[in-house]
């Protein structure tokens, strides 16, 4: 079996050298500044992996992320928390699953939340369901992952910046490893 960080490797290194959805950094190096954010606050190991893989859905799934630019939902958050769950638990796959929620969520609850997303952002937001009603937002409240993706929503925010610091997969390879289930099953020889 493939590890994780074997195929993540592979996308980054294909898909992920390619433009972000309307931002100014590709799509690799957006969710490594969004590690970078996440494990710079002090973030666990789980929720460090999650913001380096959080999108991976955008180029792992049936419909690119360029079709959620056209105005089509791509449901890259359920996609890539699916495929993601061959390798993760829910401390990875679920804040991954929840962060486009959590977008929805911090600008029903948080007045001054959707003036500091990028245009892309609040592009996307509407392609995704816009704002929560009062309903969606009970019903978010009650996901017991909901404070790491709504924490993964706001590394996400910080992850595109055109003049950070280049990262790579590299950089995170010991925390991928670290959650990666199908390590710790492979039996010695």
């Amino acid at each position: 079996m493939t590890h994780a960080y074997e195929a993540l490797s592979e996308l980054f290194e294909g898909e992920g050298a390619k433009d972000y959805l309307g931002e100014q950094v590709s799509m690799a190096a957006h969710m490594f500044q969004t590690a970078r954010a996440a494990r710079e606050s002090g973030a666990p190991t789980a929720l460090i992996v999650a913001a380096v893989v959080h999108d991976v859905g955008h180029f792992s799934g049936a419909m690119s992320g360029r079709e959620l630019m056209r105005g089509n939902d791509n449901r890259h958050d359920t996609i890539a928390a699916e495929w993601l769950s061959q390798w993760f638990d829910a401390s990875v796959t679920e804040p991954v699953r929840l962060h486009v929620a959590a977008k929805r969520y911090l600008c029903a609850t948080d007045s001054t939340y959707y003036e500091r997303l990028s245009e892309a952002s609040k592009f996307t937001m509407a392609v995704q369901g816009g704002t929560m009603s009062p309903e969606e937002v009970a019903a978010f409240t009650a996901e017991p992952h909901r404070d790491a993706a709504t924490a993964l929503r706001r590394f996400d925010d910080a992850g595109k910046d055109p003049n950070a610091p280049e990262l790579t997969l590299a950089d995170f390879r010991t925390a991928i490893e670290a959650m990666d289930r199908t390590l710790s099953a492979t039996p010695s020889i």
